[in-house]
C-alpha cells in the first residue's frame, strides 16, 4: 500500500500547478509517496491517483457548524485535581463557568470540557465522580457557545450531550467503552477520534511502532470506517493523531513534520500540542505554564500543513498568533 503526504506551503501566492491541502490556505505541488518496507519517492501532486488527490484538497464541510476553512480554536477547560497543567485550577463550578466565559470573550469557537485527567500515569476517574464535575459546567457554557466533552466513557458523553454539548471528543477514539458508538450515531453529535497508544496509566511506558506516522494514520483510517459503516456521516467526524498520547518525543516530532499525510482521510485534524511535555524538553521550560511560545510555534506549524482545529490551554494569545498568521499568509 501507498501513502500520500503533499509537501505543504502556505500563502495566497501559489503555482499554477499547485492544488489546495483541505480547501484552505496551505497547497502543495509535491508528494511525498511511503510505504512500508520502501523508501520514499517524490512525485508530482498531478501524477497522484485523483481520487486521493480529491480527497487531499476538497474543502472540507462545516464540523459541528463552523467553517474549517477558517481557524477554529478549541479552548481546554479541565474540571479535575490532577490535569499536568491546570489541575485543580477550576475544579469549583463557578470558578470553571467563569474560565469557560473568558476563554469565549478571548476567541476560542469551542469549549472542551474534562472530568478525567488522561495525562501520563492519570489515575481512573469513575463515571459518577465525572459526571458530577461536568455536568453543571456544560450545561452553563452550552447556552452561549459550541461546547465539546472530552471523555472515554458513553455516560458521560450522553449526559453532556442532554444538556447542550455538540461534539465527543475522545482521546480513545470511541474504543475504551464499548457503547460510546452507540451514543454518537443515537443522538447525531459530531466526534473527534484521537489516536492513543494504551491506557493513560502506561501509555509513555516504552512506546513503540513499526512505523509512526503509517501506523497512525492506519488507525484512525479505520475509526473513521467504524464510524461511517455505523451510519455517522463523515462531515460529523475529525481527527487527531493524539500528540504526547503514547509516543516519545522522536514519535511526536515525526508525526508533527509529517501532519499532511492525515488529510488523506479526508476529515478536519485537530491538533493539541499545547503545553506538552515535548516542547517543555526541547524548549527547556520544566514549567507546562513556561511554554507558551512553544505552543504557539507547533500549532502555526500545523496551520502551515493545513490544520483546521487547534487544541489550546492560552486562548488569548493563540487567537492573537493565528490572526497574524493568516494576514500574512
Amino acid at each position: 500500500m501507498e501513502y500520500y503526504r503533499p509537501v505543504a506551503s502556505y500563502g495566497r501566492i501559489r503555482p499554477k500547478e499547485a492544488f489546495p491541502l483541505a480547501g484552505g490556505g496551505a497547497w502543495f505541488t509535491d508528494v511525498e509517496v511511503l510505504s512500508r518496507g520502501n523508501a520514499s519517492k517524490w512525485i508530482k501532486g498531478q501524477d497522484i491517483p485523483i481520487e486521493i488527490r480529491e480527497c487531499i484538497s476538497t474543502v472540507r464541510p462545516n464540523f459541528s457548524g463552523l467553517n474549517m476553512n477558517k481557524t477554529q480554536v478549541m479552548g481546554v477547560l479541565n474540571i479535575t485535581p490532577d490535569s499536568f497543567s491546570d489541575g485543580g485550577l477550576y475544579e469549583k463550578m463557578e470558578v470553571a463557568i467563569a474560565r469557560g466565559h473568558e476563554m469565549s470573550n478571548e476567541g476560542a469557537n469551542i469549549i472542551d470540557i474534562g472530568g478525567e485527567s488522561t495525562r501520563p500515569g492519570a489515575d481512573f476517574v469513575d463515571r459518577l465522580s465525572e459526571l458530577n464535575r461536568i455536568v453543571p459546567v456544560v450545561k452553563a457554557l452550552a447556552e452561549t457557545t459550541l461546547v465539546s466533552i472530552d471523555t472515554r466513557k458513553a455516560d458521560v458523553a450522553r449526559a453532556a450531550f442532554l444538556n447542550g454539548s455538540k461534539i465527543f471528543n475522545d482521546v480513545s477514539a470511541l474504543s475504551f467503552d464499548p457503547r460510546s458508538l452507540n451514543v454518537l450515531a443515537e443522538t447525531g453529535s459530531s466526534v473527534c477520534l484521537m489516536h492513543a497508544s494504551g491506557d493513560p496509566t502506561t501509555m509513555q511506558d516504552n512506546p513503540r511502532y513499526d512505523n509512526v506516522l503509517l501506523d497512525v494514520y492506519d488507525y484512525l483510517a479505520s475509526r473513521v470506517e467504524l464510524c461511517i459503516h455505523a451510519g455517522i456521516d463523515k462531515s460529523q467526524i475529525s481527527i487527531d493523531p493524539g500528540i504526547g498520547f503514547g509516543k516519545s518525543l522522536e514519535h511526536n516530532m515525526l508525526l508533527i513534520k509529517g501532519l499532511t499525510l492525515f488529510h488523506g482521510i479526508g476529515c478536519p485534524i485537530l491538533l493539541g500540542v499545547s503545553r506538552k511535555k515535548f516542547i517543555g524538553e526541547i524548549g527547556k521550560a520544566q514549567d507546562a505554564a513556561d511554554r507558551v511560545g512553544g505552543s504557539i510555534a507547533v500549532a502555526l506549524e500545523g496551520l502551515r500543513q493545513g490544520v483546521q482545529m487547534l487544541r489550546v490551554h492560552d486562548v488569548k494569545e493563540t487567537v492573537q498568533a493565528v490572526r497574524l498568521f493568516e494576514a500574512m499568509g
